[in-house]
């Protein structure tokens, strides 16, 4: 644990935090935390996760514009449905991604656990998509995603990290519940029926 994986915990909490409340404020702050884990996880040679804040830099600028245009009148980011087509869709890409990144990451790296470090960014890449389209079934995929990385953490010795990554299952299940109940608000109000 070093002073600066401190910092990149408490960022990257306070920006999920903010995402499970339909916040603004998350993507600059989730912009700062994958600054952060880019170089951490650069200085603990796993490269697929510092790849993936990279590519989630660039998920994060289309999430806040996204979001920017996903608001109803009140001014409230609206959840959107996942439909089953684009979740299997969404699966089936993460898969494959994940087939990608381990083979490249296995053969042409020292990557310390290649496979592992490649399936569960793939299917983070998933889930960060789904947030920045708004659907409750992002935070399922986290539940699932930040589980595993608990473990992965702690055996490269990032028992802060881990912590993190349980604390943020915490925060998916709430996101969870409040983005559902969001949905089913909507609903009743008709706002959620011109969302895509």
């Amino acid at each position: 644990m070093t002073p600066f994986e401190i910092v990149a915990v408490v960022v990257s909490f306070a920006g999920i935090w903010l995402t499970a409340s339909r916040r603004m404020l998350c993507w600059p702050v989730s912009l700062v935390a994958c600054a952060l884990y880019f170089k951490l996880f650069l200085d603990v040679r796993l490269y697929a996760d510092m790849v993936l804040q990279a590519l989630f830099g660039i998920a994060i600028l289309y999430g806040w514009i996204a979001w920017a245009r996903g608001k109803d009148d009140a001014g409230e980011v609206v959840v959107a449905p996942l439909r089953p087509m684009r979740a299997l869709l969404g699966l089936a890409a993460g898969a494959a991604g994940a087939v990608a990144i381990g083979w490249f990451t296995s053969h042409y790296t020292d990557a310390a656990l290649p496979w592992m470090d490649a399936g569960l960014s793939s299917c983070s890449l998933v889930a960060q998509y789904w947030t920045a389209r708004r659907h409750a079934e992002s935070w399922l995929l986290w539940i699932g995603v930040d589980t595993l990385y608990v473990g992965m953490f702690l055996v490269k010795g990032l028992a802060l990290t881990a912590g993190l990554y349980a604390a943020m299952i915490v925060l998916a299940v709430i996101g969870y519940r409040q983005w559902r109940r969001a949905s089913i608000d909507a609903g009743r109000t008709g706002a959620g029926d011109t969302v895509a």
